[in-house]
């Protein structure tokens, strides 16, 4: 319809034309934004999306249940490798999307457009947590790298895996103890 066209019977009316609305990108401007793009492609190797943007638990989580999984179906545990197998297919793509979500939720709420508070397991992360996610992969990178370079033997990792678990339930413990105590300051 034109600007001035007339429908039969109808008085003229005068159409405005129609504008565009400018696109402009909120997160230019923050260093601290994250791709949701590089997250995503990130995640074809599970967890590493999660661990770019910041999630270093949720990361660590989805790289042990995609191992986790892919250990079982290489030993093979009578007649449920297929439904391990589409399990596994669908958590991988759940880790891309995850990713994605997961950065454009952080860009977001660095950009403070959005709801106020984000969802409860898609909080942002703490400075703490990045921290120890930092420490962490430090370690396990100068493992690697002394395992690759100098021919350091990891044959120890077999016998002491364990103990990691019994780090990672004291820092749980920890956590939860300090959690609790400030609450209950928070009460008093």
């Amino acid at each position: 319809m034109n600007m001035n066209q007339q429908i039969p019977g109808q008085p003229p009316v005068a159409v405005p034309p129609a504008q565009e609305v400018p696109r402009r990108s909120y997160y230019t401007g923050d260093t601290r934004s994250k791709s949701a793009l590089l997250a995503s492609v990130l995640s074809l190797m599970p967890g590493l999306g999660q661990i770019y943007v910041g999630y270093y638990q949720q990361g660590f989580i989805n790289i042990l249940v995609v191992g986790s999984l892919i250990a079982v179906l290489n030993e093979g545990i009578g007649g449920l490798e297929p439904l391990c197998g589409l399990f596994l297919a669908f958590f991988w793509l759940y880790n891309i999307v995850d990713a994605y979500r997961k950065a454009s939720l952080y860009n977001q709420a660095l950009a403070g457009l959005g709801p106020t508070e984000l969802p409860e397991d898609i909080q942002t992360p703490s400075r703490q947590s990045t921290l120890l996610g930092g420490i962490v992969l430090i370690l396990f990178g100068a493992l690697a790298l002394a395992h690759t370079k100098f021919g350091y033997s990891l044959a120890w990792v077999e016998d002491w895996w364990p103990l990691a678990l019994v780090i990672i339930g004291v820092y749980l413990l920890y956590r939860s103890w300090i959690d609790w105590n400030a609450s209950a300051e928070s009460d008093s």
